[in-house]
C-alpha cells in the first residue's frame, strides 16, 4: 500500500512539474496555433505560401525552446532556464520532429545540473571572478548538454515518438481509438493532460497536418464536452455548495479553457470519472465518424480556441462542435444518473479542492476562482521569507535585516532575503511589503501568505510572525541562513564617507530634500543625473517613509543603470519635514549597487529600530557624534 501511494505521488508530481513547464507558454501555443490556421497553405483560412514559412520554425524551434527555459527556471530561475534552454536546443537539432517531450527532459536536466554545479562551488570562488565563472559554467555545461541532447536523447525520443505515432495509427485504423479516453481522461486528474497533448499527441499531430492539413489528436484531450456535462449535471441536480457554484464553473472551463476547475467536482464523487471517459471516447468515435480535426494544438481547450484552429471548411466545423456536443450530452447523461442516486446530503467542494491541490502539489488556478482564501501560513512548511519594495535596495534591505537577527536568534531554519516586488518567485511562502505594496505583490506571487506593514522598523510586526513560525523549529547552519555581505572597512568609508553626513539642514517640503539627497549622490560619483529624477519618481509610487522618523529615499528599479557605485548619504533635519503625514527628522539616500551597501544598511536598520537612539541621533552636534550610533563603521578622520 504504501509503495503504490509513492508511486501515486510521484506520478502527481511529474505531471505538475509538466504542467508548469507548459503553461507560462500558452500564449505562444495561441500565436502559433491562429498562424497556422490562417496562413497554412493550402488548407488556412487566407492561404499565403510567404507567411506560410513562419510555421515550421515555429514549432520546431520556437514553442520547445520556450518549454526547455521553462523547465530549467522550475528548477533553478533564470539560470537553470538559460541552461535548459541551450540543452534544449542540441535535442532539437538532433531530430527532424518538433520536440516538445526532448524540451521537457532537457529543460530540467539542464536546471538541476546547473544548480548543483554552484552549491559545489559555492564560497570556493575568489572575489572579482565570480561573473566569469558564472557565464563560462553555463555556457560549457549548457554546451555539453546540448552534444549530449543530440548524439543521445535526441534520437532516443525519436525513436519513442515513432514508437508512439505507430500505435496511434494502429488505433486509428483498428476503428479503437475513442479507448484513449480511458488513459487521458484520468489523466488530467492527475495533471499529467500537458505531457500527454504536448508531449505526445501535440507532435504527432503536427506530422498528420502535414500531409492532410489536420489531425484529431488535437481534441483528444482539449475537448472540453466532458468536464461540460458534468458541471451541467451538478447545476440541475448537485447539491449544496457544489450546485451552487457549477454554473460560474461551467463558463470558466466551457469559455476559459481552465479544465481544471471541474477537477474537484470529479474528487467528490470518482463515479463521475465513467462520466468523462465515456463522454470522451464517444466524442472521439464522433470525430472518426464524420472526418474532424485541427490544424494546430488548441490551447487552451476552450470552444473559443478550438473553433480558432478548426480548418476553414463546413464540414470541419460540423464535425468538431459535434465531437464536443456528443461528449457533453453522454457525460451529462452518465452524470444525471450517478448524481440522481447518490444519497448524500452535501458535497464537500472545498475538500475535494483541497484534495485536488495536494495532488497538485501548490494552491490551483482552479482553487483560486472557487475559493476566496489566499494565502495560508503552514509554518513547518515554510523555508523561505522576503521583504520585497519597488526597488529592493532600501527599505526592504533594512527590514530584512531585522527579521533576520530575529531569526537565527530564534534558531528558525528559515532564508529571509529582500528583492524587488516585479522579482517575486511565483511560489514564495512569505512575503513581507508596505501596505500600499501589499496589492502589487499579490498580483506577482499571488499563492504566497503576504504580511503588510506600515514601518519596517517596528520589532513588534516581526515579533508577531516569529510566534507564529516558532513550531518549525530545528537548528541553523551557515547554509541555511542568508547573510548580509560582510563590507571591508574601506567599502564602508567609500560607501558612507564623513562628507555624505550632513547636519542641520532644513527643507521647505519632502522633495527638496529627496533632490539634496540625491545631488550628493551625483557630485561624489555614485549616480549620474537622472538617478535624482528616478528618486522622486519612486517617491511617488509609495512614501519611503519606513517609521521611526526616517526615510530613505531611492531611485526605481528601473533606475539601476544609473547607479555606478554603491553609496549612502545621511542627511539630519531636526525641525523635520513632512513625507505624506509622518515627520522625518532623519533623511538616509541609497544608491545600491550589487549588494556592497547591504553591510552598512544593515547597521542602521538595527540602530533606527530604537526611537531613543534616532532622537539621539537627530541632537548629534558633529558627525563623528552621528555616525558612531552607527557602529565602526569608519576611521576616516572627519574635515573641519
Amino acid at each position: 500500500m504504501s509503495e503504490g501511494k509513492s508511486i501515486k505521488v510521484a506520478v502527481q508530481k511529474l505531471g505538475n512539474s509538466l504542467s508548469t513547464m507548459v503553461l507560462p507558454n500558452i500564449g505562444a501555443f495561441i500565436a502559433w496555433g491562429l498562424i497556422t490556421a490562417i496562413f497554412l497553405y493550402p488548407s488556412g483560412w487566407i492561404p499565403n505560401k510567404t507567411l506560410n514559412e513562419l510555421i515550421s520554425p515555429t514549432v520546431t524551434y520556437l514553442l520547445p525552446i520556450l518549454i526547455g527555459y521553462s523547465g530549467g527556471k522550475l528548477i533553478y530561475e533564470h539560470r537553470g532556464g538559460v541552461v535548459g534552454a541551450i540543452a534544449t536546443m542540441g535535442v532539437i537539432i538532433g531530430t527532424d520532429i518538433p520536440m516538445f517531450l526532448g524540451a521537457m527532459i532537457m529543460g530540467p536536466l539542464g536546471g538541476w545540473i546547473i544548480k548543483k554545479f554552484d552549491k559545489m562551488i559555492e564560497g570556493k570562488v575568489k572575489a572579482g571572478f565570480e561573473m566569469l565563472i558564472d557565464n563560462f559554467s553555463a555556457g560549457i555545461l549548457g554546451g555539453a548538454l546540448a552534444v549530449l541532447a543530440f548524439l543521445g536523447v535526441g534520437p532516443l525520443v525519436d525513436e519513442i515518438s515513432k514508437a508512439l505515432a505507430a500505435g496511434v495509427e494502429w488505433l486509428i485504423h483498428t476503428g479503437i481509438l475513442p479507448l484513449v479516453s480511458i488513459f487521458i481522461e484520468p489523466a488530467k486528474i492527475l495533471f499529467l493532460n500537458n505531457a500527454i497533448n504536448h508531449g505526445v499527441l501535440t507532435p504527432l499531430g503536427i506530422e498528420q497536418v502535414k500531409e492532410t492539413g489536420k489531425s484529431i489528436l488535437f481534441l483528444l484531450e482539449a475537448n472540453p464536452g466532458p468536464g461540460m456535462g458534468v458541471l451541467l449535471a451538478y447545476c440541475l441536480f448537485g447539491k449544496g455548495t457544489a450546485k451552487r457554484s457549477a454554473p460560474g464553473a461551467a463558463i470558466i472551463h466551457f469559455f476559459g479553457g481552465i479544465h481544471e476547475i471541474y477537477f474537484p467536482y470529479i474528487l467528490m464523487k470518482p463515479l463521475l470519472f465513467f462520466s468523462v471517459i465515456l463522454g470522451g471516447a464517444s466524442g472521439v468515435l464522433t470525430l472518426v465518424t464524420l472526418h474532424g480535426g485541427l490544424v494546430a494544438p488548441a490551447s487552451p481547450g476552450s470552444i473559443i480556441s478550438i473553433l480558432a484552429v478548426t480548418p476553414h471548411a463546413l464540414g470541419n466545423y460540423i464535425a468538431n462542435i459535434a465531437d464536443v456536443l456528443v461528449a457533453m450530452v453522454v457525460s451529462f447523461v452518465v452524470s444525471f444518473f450517478i448524481l440522481k442516486t447518490d444519497k448524500s446530503t452535501d458535497e464537500d467542494l472545498e475538500k475535494a479542492t483541497e484534495k485536488m491541490e495536494s495532488m497538485k502539489g501548490k494552491k490551483s488556478r482552479a482553487a483560486s476562482l472557487l475559493s476566496n482564501n489566499q494565502g495560508e501560513l503552514n509554518p513547518s512548511e515554510v523555508k523561505k521569507i522576503v521583504f520585497a519594495c519597488d526597488a529592493g535596495m532600501g527599505s526592504s534591505a533594512m527590514g530584512a535585516s531585522l527579521l533576520r537577527k530575529m531569526v537565527k536568534k530564534e534558531g528558525l531554519p528559515i532564508t529571509v532575503t529582500n528583492t524587488a516586488i516585479r522579482n517575486l518567485p511565483k511560489d514564495m511562502q512569505i512575503v513581507i511589503t508596505q501596505r500600499e505594496l501589499t496589492s502589487r505583490a499579490k498580483q506577482q506571487a499571488p499563492n504566497a501568505y503576504h504580511v503588510s506593514v506600515d514601518n519596517f522598523l517596528d520589532n513588534s510586526q516581526y515579533e508577531r510572525l516569529i510566534e507564529q513560525l516558532k513550531g518549525n523549529g530545528g537548528n541553523v547552519t551557515q547554509q541555511d541562513q542568508t547573510q548580509v555581505p560582510e563590507v571591508e572597512e574601506n567599502s564602508n568609508n567609500e560607501i558612507l564617507p564623513p562628507k555624505n553626513v550632513f547636519l542641520n539642514q532644513s527643507f521647505k517640503n519632502k522633495e527638496e530634500a529627496i533632490r539634496f539627497a540625491g545631488r550628493v549622490l551625483v557630485d561624489n560619483g555614485y549616480v549620474t543625473e537622472s538617478y535624482i529624477d528616478a528618486m522622486i519618481q519612486r517617491e511617488q509610487l509609495t512614501s519611503t517613509y519606513i517609521g521611526n522618523e526616517i526615510a530613505i529615499p531611492h531611485g526605481t528599479d528601473e533606475a539601476k543603470e544609473a547607479i555606478l557605485k554603491s553609496g549612502i548619504t545621511v542627511i539630519q533635519v531636526p525641525e523635520g519635514i513632512d513625507f505624506d503625514g509622518n515627520t522625518v527628522r532623519m533623511v538616509i539616500g541609497i544608491a545600491g549597487k550589487n549588494g556592497e551597501h547591504l553591510g552598512i544598511l544593515s547597521k542602521i536598520a538595527e540602530t533606527c529600530s530604537d526611537l531613543e537612539t534616532v532622537k539621539k541621533m537627530t541632537e548629534a552636534k558633529t558627525v563623528d557624534e552621528l555616525l558612531s550610533y552607527f557602529g565602526s563603521i569608519t576611521e576616516q578622520p572627519v574635515n573641519s
